[in-house]
């Protein structure tokens, strides 16, 4: 049977393979770190990539979910500045590189959206 989108294991699910995909694909997402930020892209890549891990972990567990459903809320709303600046950097790519970069941007707000009702939704 297939689980509802507001499901904290998919919300946790989703978490866990950005987390992956950010160890696995570093490189892929130094190039959307922020200029304005200091230190090493890779060490925001990698930072980001534990953090998701942390908020995968937290959404997963009943005890914990709804602080972490809404520190996910809070880390997708965080990491806007990083799809706006993938989004600027391909506009003069191919024209399915800058749909994928640009259709990023709307997304975010389900995914805050989705990680608010699963913490309004957690016991507790």
């Amino acid at each position: 049977m297939a689980r509802p989108l507001s499901s904290p294991l998919l919300l946790a699910g989703l978490l866990a393979g950005a987390a992956v995909a950010h160890a696995a694909m570093p490189k892929q997402f130094d190039a959307t770190v922020p200029r304005s930020l200091p230190g090493s892209p890779r060490t925001w890549t990698y930072a980001s990539g534990a953090a998701e891990l942390a908020l995968a972990v937290g959404v997963a567990h009943p005890r914990t979910r709804k602080a972490a459903a809404m520190a996910a809320a809070a880390f997708f709303v965080g990491v806007f500045p990083a799809n706006v600046k993938m989004a600027a950097d391909a506009r003069h790519r191919s024209p399915a590189l800058r749909a994928v970069a640009f259709g990023r941007l709307p997304l975010q707000v389900p995914l805050v959206l989705w990680a608010r009702k699963v913490s309004r939704q957690a016991a507790g």
